[in-house]
């Protein structure tokens, strides 16, 4: 068992009661969870303070409380620690907790807009095809080699991350490609993380409704390369203008890919189609099952990113030409002569990547139709902009319910409207209920046209008021076709 004062190296606290060399159970920041001897921290967060549990904790049997505030009420049997922000120190308590396991690992972050789940996804896909033992953690799902974690976040909360480490480490992993949002970094979940190798994909407009504006939301991406330690390596896409902004003052070692301009991994698309891309990298062509033009540059990523893990190219590139790419991003759902494609953009410039793709490789004549909505208690001023994009490159467009949340559907539809002009209009329907909207383009589409449904991807579940109900685009896609 941890005394309170191993948990808390590194970290300035103050004892303002009991012992620091007092013994805990387990380390719980909800105070339901917390049983005799464990210690709670109180966490001020977004939408609760756990400083307002304090006594519940206490009456379920802390025997232990890390705070910020202080509490009005003394308890004599109890040991009480106050830091700075509880929030800040989180990670390096529970690193500290479950024996730094980050330290146990080579550990890849990727963060930016849009590519993160792809990119980290195909390198586990990778490291597992070449019999390595690897973690993940995604937006889809937490996997230690061939175990699932269901999850609910792109990064989980710092406690839980590193009970994941830890649990990695038990299993043996020698790697861990993780996504690393910024909300993430913003709440300092991945603080006491050492990584060694961090990728930037690309930044468009996202989460304005947490982050004030675009300036705070790149201030945050840049504070993961800020962080990096002299030995670490920073994999950057220079192709987007905040490329280089995210390494300004960072210690790491730089390796650069592009598509348009000279870069230490240097990419050029020789032709695409539905059943994939050809590419050169540097002086290689290979052939690969994953489809989309922006997808070369996910790809570009994961070269880059396995070489500076100490991957050999030779020894990794044709097992990379036979992955596919992450479930439910640009993923083909095809029954007889009818197909549609399934992909998670939710925001505007995702959904122009995978319009303008699809458009590139449909056949003259074919036309291409689009499921999407908006999710709810979301950041709004990204509605409009996607309704647009949407009637602008597209030939119909179903204006649909996504997961609202607490909002009603309808006046969300009505914001995206609010993108489009009378001309754009004229492409438009205008279905509340998802099953429908995509029944309806099923119908709408003949057998070579391509169908779109975009937003929710590998979700298979529909969020409203709370409550999530069973509900997955593929399948009802599936369901839809065999009955046509």
């Amino acid at each position: 068992m941890k005394t309170l004062k191993e948990i808390l190296e590194d970290v300035n606290y103050k004892l303002i009661n009991g012992s620091e060399d007092a013994t805990i159970g387990k380390l719980q920041i909800d105070s339901r969870k917390v049983q005799k001897g464990d210690c709670f921290i109180a966490i001020k967060g977004t939408a609760s303070d756990g400083h307002l549990f304090i006594d519940k904790a206490i009456q379920a049997g802390a025997s232990s409380i890390i705070c910020s505030d202080v509490p009005d009420t003394r308890y004599e049997e109890l040991n009480l620690i106050q830091v700075n922000n509880t929030r800040d120190n989180l990670g390096f308590i529970a690193a500290n907790f479950f024996e730094k396991p980050s330290t146990q690992l080579k550990v890849w972050g990727v963060t930016g807009t849009n590519g993160k789940t792809t990119s980290s996804v195909i390198l586990f896909k990778l490291f597992r095809k070449l019999g390595l033992n690897v973690g993940l953690i995604s937006t889809i799902d937490i996997r230690i080699n061939e175990e699932i974690i269901p999850t609910q976040l792109t990064t989980p909360d710092a406690l839980t991350l590193q009970g994941i480490f830890a649990k990695m480490v038990d299993a043996q992993c020698d790697y861990v490609f993780m996504e690393v949002s910024s909300h993430a970094l913003d709440q300092g979940r991945v603080n006491a993380i050492e990584f060694d190798v961090a990728a930037f994909t690309n930044i468009s407009h996202d989460h304005l409704d947490y982050h004030k504006d675009m300036i705070e939301y790149i201030r945050v991406k840049k504070m993961f390369f800020d962080r990096l330690k002299k030995n670490a390596i920073a994999i950057i896409n220079v192709d987007d203008k905040n490329g280089k902004v995210m390494i300004d003052n960072s210690q790491a070692e730089v390796k650069t890919y592009s598509l348009r301009t000279m870069a230490d991994y240097k990419g050029k698309i020789m032709s695409q189609s539905f059943q994939g891309l050809h590419m050169k990298i540097n002086e290689i062509e290979a052939y690969f099952k994953i489809v989309g033009a922006y997808n070369a540059y996910n790809l570009l990523t994961v070269v880059a990113s396995s070489e500076a893990l100490g991957l050999e190219l030779e020894e990794f590139m044709p097992e990379l030409s036979a992955i596919d790419s992450a479930d439910g991003r640009l993923e083909r759902i095809a029954i007889g002569n009818r197909y549609a494609f399934v992909d998670y953009a939710h925001t505007p410039d995702a959904l122009i990547n995978v319009l303008e793709t699809l458009n590139q490789m449909k056949r003259k004549g074919e036309k291409l139709i689009t499921v999407v909505g908006a999710g709810g208690d979301r950041d709004k001023s990204k509605r409009p902009k996607m309704a647009k994009a949407a009637a602008r490159l597209s030939d119909r467009v179903i204006l649909t319910s996504d997961n609202p949340r607490t909002e009603n559907p309808e006046q969300i539809i009505s914001d995206m409207e609010a993108g489009l002009n009378s001309e754009l209009s004229t492409k438009v329907l205008k279905i509340t209920n998802r099953k429908e909207a995509i029944k309806t383009a099923c119908m709408l589409a003949r057998e070579q046209d391509v169908i779109l449904v975009a937003g929710k991807g590998h979700e298979k579940y529909q969020d409203i008021n709370g409550v999530k109900m069973p509900f997955d685009d593929k399948e009802i896609i599936k369901e839809i076709f065999k009955e046509l």
